[in-house]
């Protein structure tokens, strides 16, 4: 593409400000002529469907409709689809990839934060800095300075389940500090998990022997509730589970029976359901720690996924390879 191909935003309106703040929307029209004022959010409506004849990128985001044998139809010239978050298996059909039309994410940009919030609470889970506040709460007391036996993050075993985006980023992470990750997933080979510096294990052995456990495996059939009855009765007494990644990973009923039991403590950024019901016993017991589905891109870090659509349409526009490109061999078994 040596001129601006014609664009169209695909995606809740409300959220193409914020992604595509004023500096990175300006950025984006360098490459690819975009129209912020009008956003495709039904692809039937009439001035939609007029322009959707002319686009030629779709810049899709949160809410973005199906992408179906119709819709294609209504746009001949489409050649790419730059989405602007996680994944495109919500609208993204099988059709997109059959015609040619490259597909990109921002899955990538997306997975940083997610990895951050995963380290900080490892790093807060080691310290038992959570149940320490709540203890101090209901107390409203202090023992004051002294040593604490089991806590401290030196030499503690960490289990990441998955070797998605997010979880590599993880063990990145990890690298600095003075804990011991272990690696389990399917489609990882002894030789990939030695490029990460991390041993792999079958998930029993890595649940055996983790003092933490954090979940980054995608939600296919397959994975649904991965964490079950079984698999917490092997983790050791006083570990922690973190779910970063979909609710219906994790065995809640069994979850919440070792929770009640105090053997052990999670942290859950997404639950099964999502939200959770007011009556959840959830919110309430003292070794879970449940947060609003935040770990991913938030306020100011929704720019960053723009940024990274924004450079993904100037490598359209000079012949370059998609650097976030979507594989369809690949998406089954992807977030």
């Amino acid at each position: 593409m040596s001129q601006r191909p014609q664009a169209l935003f695909a995606m809740t309106a409300e959220n193409v400000p914020q992604v595509f703040p004023p500096e990175v929307l300006d950025r984006l029209r360098e490459s690819v002529d975009i129209d912020p004022a009008l956003v495709a959010r039904d692809f039937t409506d009439p001035g939609v469907r007029d322009a959707l004849a002319r686009t030629e990128v779709l810049v899709t985001g949160w809410g973005c409709p199906r992408l179906d044998a119709a819709v294609l139809d209504a746009a001949p010239r489409l050649r790419a689809v730059l989405h602007s978050a996680g994944s495109v298996k919500s609208f993204a059909t099988p059709e997109v990839w059959r015609r040619g039309i490259a597909v990109s994410s921002a899955a990538a940009a997306n997975a940083l934060p997610v990895a951050e919030y995963t380290l900080a609470m490892i790093l807060l889970a080691g310290k038992d800095v959570l149940a320490a506040r709540d203890r101090m709460r209901a107390t409203r007391t202090s023992s004051g300075w002294g040593v604490v036996p089991g806590i401290g993050n030196y030499g503690r075993s960490v289990g990441v389940i998955g070797a998605s985006r997010i979880g590599r980023r993880v063990l990145e992470l990890l690298r600095p500090f003075d804990l011991r990750p272990a690696l389990t997933d399917p489609y990882v080979d002894e030789r990939e998990a030695a490029a990460l510096g991390v041993p792999l294990l079958p998930l029993d052995d890595l649940l055996r022997t983790s003092d933490i456990v954090t979940v980054h495996a995608p939600e296919t059939p397959e994975t649904h509730h991965l964490i079950g009855r079984r698999e917490l009765a092997l983790m050791p007494d006083g570990a922690v589970l973190i779910n970063t990644a979909r609710g219906a990973l994790v065995d809640h009923d069994a979850l919440v029976a070792e929770l009640r039991a105090g053997r052990l403590t999670a942290i859950l950024d997404v639950t099964d359901p999502e939200p959770l019901p007011a009556d959840s016993p959830l919110y309430d017991l003292p070794g879970a720690f449940v947060t609003p589905h935040l770990a991913g891109s938030q306020g100011n870090e929704l720019a960053r996924l723009g940024q990274a659509v924004a450079e993904e349409a100037e490598r359209l526009l000079t012949g370059g390879k998609l650097a976030y490109a979507v594989d369809l061999a690949a998406l089954e078994r992807a977030a």
